[in-house]
């Protein structure tokens, strides 16, 4: 409760003093009022306002649980890597000496792919997407397998469109998504000391496109989440390419390592390639999109050449 203000003393009646004090117009006593009213309202919608921006800005960007950016979107980084103990996973599955992950982490390089071809392959995938697409939230094309996402199913795109899907990419794509496959490849093998050949293309690799619909079928509830090496037996080493810009392209839609009490954030950024071992160690999962459209590519490989697949190409 607002203490009260006590007035001074009334003057008597006639005295002269309660004339002086007395205003000569009714007028001239509310303009004060009135001014320190405006005031009010003005700090008050002033407080409104910030306190809207910071609320959007923190659904666009924050997440519970994120306690470190590991790669934020204003940063351009030559090179980042956490080393991480290994988990199990890779136990119940064969090992290949001088290849399986021994040496476990995460990395981060902006170096890798140039912005101009990340924005060339993200219009491979938009080419692609546009023949399709879910009607929830996720859309996946795979150029390895023909996957792609038509309302709430998937088709094998070379089969269900025929030439026109023929049509759609050139030899020029495929070279240009030969040349991404290699250059991602060495830069797995480099930090992770491993020799590039000994790495193999696994399945599934493909596009996302991801946007802020509702989820219509599991498959569009990419936010869960996972392992790659539980989900994926064949995963050894998993890569994501980044085909657009996080707080600029979309909201949302970043990627999470969760650990306890340390989950740690990559900010996606066109251009920027995000790898770890595919283990246990890096659980992880992707926030839901907000607003605007997330493109990526993940890119998988394996140690064991019976699960290695060949690069897509004009057929």
């Amino acid at each position: 409760m607002a203490p009260q203000r006590r007035g001074a003393p009334r003057a008597p009646e006639g005295s002269g003093a309660a004339d002086r004090r007395r205003p000569t117009s009714g007028k001239g006593g509310r303009a004060p009022r009135e001014a320190r009213r405006r005031w009010l309202r003005a700090g008050v919608l002033g407080a409104c306002a910030a306190l809207a921006v910071l609320l959007l800005w923190g659904g666009q960007g924050a997440d519970d649980g994120v306690t470190e950016v590991l790669a934020g979107r204003g940063e351009v980084l030559p090179g980042r890597f956490i080393e991480v103990p290994c988990s199990d996973d890779y136990d119940g599955h064969r090992r290949f000496e001088g290849c399986s992950p021994r040496r476990c982490g995460r990395g981060v390089s902006d170096t890798v792919i140039t912005q101009e071809e990340a924005r060339r392959i993200r219009s491979i995938a938009e080419k692609g997407l546009a023949l399709g697409g879910s009607d929830g939230g996720a859309s996946i094309l795979d150029l390895h397998s023909g996957a792609l996402s038509v309302g709430k199913h998937f088709v094998n795109l070379y089969r269900y469109f025929g030439e026109r899907a023929q049509n759609v990419f050139s030899e020029e794509d495929f070279q240009l998504y030969r040349d991404v496959r290699q250059k991602v490849q060495r830069a797995i093998a480099q930090a992770f000391g491993i020799s590039a050949s000994a790495l193999h293309l696994t399945q599934p690799t493909f596009f996302s496109r991801i946007n802020s619909s509702a989820a219509r079928t599991a498959h569009d509830e990419y936010w869960h989440a996972h392992v790659d090496k539980v989900t994926y037996g064949s995963f050894d080493y998993t890569l994501l390419l980044y085909l657009s810009d996080y707080l600029h392209d979309f909201g949302g839609g970043r990627f999470v390592f969760l650990e306890d009490g340390a989950n740690r954030t990559v900010e996606p950024r066109a251009g920027r390639v995000s790898f770890f071992t595919s283990g246990s160690e890096n659980l992880h999962r992707v926030e839901k999109v907000r607003w605007g459209t997330r493109y990526a590519i993940t890119i998988a490989f394996t140690c064991n050449p019976d699960h290695g697949i060949a690069d897509p190409a004009v057929t």
